[in-house]
């Protein structure tokens, strides 16, 4: 389904070309079965989760689905749907109804499937980039979205990708309105995981914006959850963005004594050379994804002089 289709709420997607009827309603009880088989898990009382089955290196366990609602509403909000699995999409939509559809970003593990479950429930998908909004309404820093009985608050948070936003959860969990006061937990996508770092996705992320992201995370409420794209939640976002921020400075530092070594400068040296050097404790296989941020690195410190 391409952006801007946008089929009537209560009817489902046409047949794709070449399927019929009967082999579509085969697909749609598939599909319920398998939804019937995957369960929601509460996470606080605003927030339930919903794994993707697309576990590997880089995605850890798989992507993190949120399904947000306040206790005592029928509706929901879907913070990223995933990849494009039939199961997963039928659960998520099974435990709507979902009104809205929001993306931390755009990389496929988070957004592949919000077309589909577009198709399945008619809500609007909401993002930064216009190539992935199935609606009229993005999303910018500032913007609130209610619903659901709960308010997210939207944080522009680049660097892991230019498109990365935050989203603050605020809501009364007794179910009768929005609270006033502090939030309850952030949804921080890519930008901080729950187990390890992320990449810097050069050359969309950029260093220099994601330790400013970091810097503001930072800043947040102490022991404000993190409820992260990948891996576990986290119980406390000052103390995640901390740490990232450390993380990335010793890795700057590995960064310039490989370059000291090699006698170069960062805008002669090769990033495979650094990777070897840097991140010859990391798994082999993580190799492309440290080029990646090697290359961010690299940029940064010549930006810096």
């Amino acid at each position: 389904m391409t952006a801007g289709t946008q089929p009537s709420r209560g009817r489902g997607p046409a047949a794709p070309a070449g399927e019929t009827r009967g082999e579509r309603g085969e697909r749609g009880e598939r599909g319920e079965n398998q939804a019937a088989a995957r369960q929601l898990r509460q996470v606080n009382p605003l927030a339930a989760l919903l794994l993707a089955p697309n576990p590997s290196p880089m995605t850890l366990e798989g992507t993190n689905s949120w399904m947000l609602r306040a206790p005592g509403h029928a509706g929901g909000v879907v913070v990223d749907p995933g990849p494009d699995d039939e199961g997963h999409l039928a659960a998520l939509a099974a435990a709507g109804p979902v009104t809205t559809i929001l993306l931390t970003h755009g990389h496929p593990d988070h957004s592949e499937g919000a077309a589909v479950l577009h198709a399945l429930t008619g809500a609007p998908v909401r993002a930064l980039d216009p190539a992935h909004r199935l609606g009229s309404e993005g999303l910018v820093e500032g913007d609130v979205v209610a619903a659901a009985g709960i308010e997210l608050r939207v944080m522009a948070t680049p660097g892991h990708s230019a498109d990365s936003l935050s989203f603050l959860l605020f809501g009364d969990t007794a179910g009768t309105a929005v609270a006033d006061g502090a939030p309850l937990a952030v949804l921080t996508g890519d930008t901080i995981l729950g187990r390890g770092t992320t990449v810097v996705a050069h050359p969309d992320g950029r260093l220099a914006d994601y330790l400013a992201s970091l810097r503001r995370l930072s800043e947040l409420p102490e022991g404000l959850a993190v409820l992260p794209g990948h891996g576990p939640e986290l119980p406390d976002a000052r103390g995640a963005a901390a740490y990232y921020l450390a993380h990335r400075a010793q890795r700057l530092e590995q960064v310039r004594t490989a370059l000291t070594a090699a006698g170069v400068g960062p805008a002669e040296a090769t990033p495979r050379d650094i990777v070897e050097r840097v991140y010859a404790d990391v798994d082999r296989v993580l190799w492309p994804a440290a080029e990646l941020s090697v290359r961010a690195q690299l940029d940064y410190l010549r930006d810096q002089g």
